[in-house]
């Protein structure tokens, strides 16, 4: 947006941006100094600008405004609610799904708009939470079965539902023989 051939306009300060001070983002020009967060006013890159109907926003203050609020979200309610995100439902439209019964699996169903973690059964919130085993797990309770180890997305390996190292996985549901820990002269058939 250019006025009378000159430089096009700042969003934040209205004033001319010219290309060695210029920064493009939500489909404008912005000066590098005014690159910055509508709420707190810390710098931005490309990286952290998130923008909203043509404000920029650091993820912090947008997730703060726009995001998911409810417990584990910093809004203290029981109940997660994406008020005024694009596509939410009323509350009357809303399905319930009573804890125990539903399509998210054993182990890991919904209450209160949290999954639960299928080793100490409480309710999981996007800040601990881990996947493994096609199942939602706390950080804390994302550790070997067997040996209690910590793992993660690399070091995990499962068996019906559960979690494992692939150490203790190995010796548990691994192949037997020699050269496999066994001891035996010959690969045992475990089926």
């Amino acid at each position: 947006m250019s006025r009378f051939g000159g430089a096009p306009k700042c969003q934040a300060c209205g004033k001319s941006v010219y290309f060695a001070e210029e920064v493009i983002a939500a489909g404008s020009k912005w000066h590098k100094a005014c690159f910055k967060c509508s709420d707190c006013s810390k710098p931005l890159d490309s990286t952290t600008v998130k923008d909203h109907d043509g404000k920029l926003y650091c993820a912090s203050c947008h997730g703060k405004k726009f995001g998911p609020k409810g417990y584990g979200y910093g809004g203290g309610a029981g109940v997660l609610s994406t008020e005024g995100a694009m596509g939410s439902k009323p509350a009357s439209e809303r399905s319930y799904v009573p804890a125990g019964q539903g399509a998210a699996g054993a182990g890991a169903s919904k209450f209160g708009g949290a999954d639960r973690c299928p080793r100490c059964s409480k309710a999981v919130y996007a800040a601990e939470k881990m996947i493994g085993a096609g199942l939602t797990w706390h950080k804390s309770c994302f550790n070997c079965k067997t040996c209690n180890k910590k793992l993660d997305s690399t070091t995990v390996s499962d068996k019906d539902g559960e979690l494992f190292c692939k150490s203790c996985y190995g010796k548990n549901f691994g192949p037997k023989g020699y050269g496999f820990g066994g001891g035996a002269g010959a690969l045992v058939n475990t089926k």
